[in-house]
């Protein structure tokens, strides 16, 4: 059976060529502007790659958005994948930009050897620090926080009194735990309610990332307990209860740019400054309603991603 560096190997292969397919045909893509003074002139485009869960695509699109607003030529190539692959496609240059969350990607890069605590500062200097070793480079967070939340439905918290995640280990022996196919090795998944709650559920069952086939097993009873995320416009609407993280599990998440050093000494610090404005701007409100939009209204994220960026004056060049 291959190990996992050689199945990374193979899907940056395949991912590798998709981007030279996106390079030839720019549809379903955002399309290419002129580079600004300072870049190359070669004609190359930054291509913003993003994780395989719908609001990682959207901010991929406001990323690139906020990039062609000021002249950059860019391109999105949503859905990537794990933290596993787009780290792999970043580091290999197949992709230049990945909108990120500060506690998981520390969490990622340092192999768990830096602790991401709930501190936004101090969690966005310990990224940065660890990234410049890698050739990245991060922007400056925004205040918008995504992170997991550990969520029952309204009749299982009521059936057994649920009101933190400590309150699980009661129960969580009879309980089935459903979520993402890598929770079993996130430290903020599985393993962290071990070791820190003393979780030991029944079984666990790897679905999608915080994604509609969580949801469904959730409110159809097919598991008792979800990870999702934390703007999940869904948890309102379905009056989902969102368990306490009573014993700090879970770090702070801010939405963050990481890009390729080498981008930012050929396109110029304008790249950041960029990105940076629109951190600027993005509260965990103003990220939920867009997420909203996208998962329960069914909107495309691109033009959700422009319709916003407009609204906030930042597509004037």
């Amino acid at each position: 059976m291959p190990d996992v560096r050689t199945l990374i190997r193979a899907a940056c292969l395949a991912l590798a060529l998709a981007v030279a397919c996106a390079a030839c045909s720019t549809a379903g893509s955002q399309p290419s502007r002129s580079a600004p003074p300072g870049a190359d002139g070669r004609g190359a485009a930054i291509t913003v790659g993003s994780f395989n869960f719908l609001e990682s695509v959207l901010l991929a699109y406001l990323y690139a958005d906020a990039l062609a607003a000021k002249g950059y030529p860019v391109r999105v190539l949503p859905d990537v994948g794990t933290r596993e692959l787009v780290d792999a496609a970043l580091m290999e240059g197949l992709v230049q930009v990945v909108p990120e969350y500060t506690g998981a990607a520390l969490q990622f890069v340092s192999l768990g050897q830096v602790n991401a605590t709930s501190s936004v500062t101090a969690t966005a200097s310990a990224l940065a620090r660890s990234m410049t070793g890698r050739g990245l480079v991060t922007g400056h967070p925004a205040a918008a926080q995504d992170g997991n939340a550990i969520v029952v439905t309204a009749a299982t918290a009521a059936r057994y009194r649920l009101r933190t995640i400590s309150d699980l280990a009661r129960v969580a022996g009879h309980l089935i735990f459903g979520g993402p196919p890598e929770c079993v090795e996130r430290p903020s998944c599985l393993p962290g309610l071990k070791l820190i709650y003393g979780l030991r559920f029944r079984e666990f069952v790897p679905l999608d990332s915080g994604g509609p086939l969580t949801l469904q097993a959730l409110t159809g009873g097919d598991i008792n307990v979800a990870l999702l995320f934390t703007t999940d416009p869904a948890i309102r609407s379905q009056h989902l209860v969102v368990l306490a993280d009573d014993r700090n599990l879970q770090p702070a998440q801010n939405v963050v740019p990481v890009l390729r050093r080498a981008t930012v000494d050929r396109f110029g610090d304008g790249v950041l400054a960029a990105l940076n404005a629109l951190s600027a701007r993005l509260s965990t409100a103003a990220l939920t309603a867009l997420d909203t939009q996208v998962q329960l209204d069914g909107r495309a994220p691109r033009a959700v991603a422009e319709r916003w960026l407009q609204a906030q004056g930042l597509e004037t060049p």
